[in-house]
């Protein structure tokens, strides 16, 4: 069954399982995937080792990172008439909300809002939730190095801002999943469950649901 948006975005935590569900659900839909490049961000590393030195740059080439990318949402070719992506460009206010000084933070809003002018919405935005120390097992298990070193009252703090956030959105449908700890990949009945809430029409508002 096709879906009733044509953009579509995946968000969560670091180690949520975006990525994993975006791609399930472009690949289910014959969808053209926006996958985040975090790892063409060459201040990333960095800005774990000194995040009051590099949180401006990190922030910044994030921002324009995603900008072209979801540029291209709004063009997209009739082969592929609906777009995943496994992020939004809210990501960057939520970051940049929990680590920027205040000086910096409203320069990056002013940048961030003359940006956002100019990109199409998600018409449905999908936030994976997960218990904390689902989250911090999930970043261990995933091994990069530079990521070990986030802690808990970090992305805690993210979390909160997420909500937020989202709260906030007008003219969006935001489904904020309380996945319980299940993996989507191997639990069949937990994605059947997401796909058919990525699929059925509601209307703009702030849902929360669990499995």
């Amino acid at each position: 069954m096709r879906p009733h948006y044509q953009y579509i975005a995946v968000e969560g935590l670091i180690g949520a399982g975006k990525t994993t569900l975006a791609k399930r659900l472009a690949a289910e839909w014959g969808a053209e995937t926006v996958l985040e490049e975090f790892e063409d961000n060459p201040f990333l590393p960095p800005f774990y080792q000194d995040p009051v030195r590099y949180a401006f740059a990190v922030e910044l080439s994030f921002l324009a990172q995603r900008y072209h990318q979801l540029k291209r949402v709004g063009e997209r070719s009739l082969f592929h008439p609906v777009a995943v992506a496994d992020y939004s460009i809210g990501k960057s206010l939520v970051f940049a909300g929990a680590t920027l000084p205040p000086d910096e933070h409203a320069l990056f809003r002013d940048l961030y809002d003359i940006m956002y002018a100019g990109l199409p919405r998600p018409e449905l935005l999908l936030y994976l939730h997960l218990p904390m120390e689902v989250v911090r097992q999930r970043i261990r298990s995933r091994g990069r190095s530079y990521e070990q070193q986030i802690q808990q009252g970090y992305l805690e703090q993210l979390q909160d801002r997420y909500l937020d956030h989202l709260r906030k959105l007008d003219g969006v449908r935001v489904i904020i999943l309380d996945l319980n700890g299940r993996d989507l990949l191997m639990d069949h009945a937990a994605y059947a469950h997401v796909l058919g809430l990525a699929t059925g029409p509601r209307e703009p508002g702030y849902y929360v649901e669990s499995l």
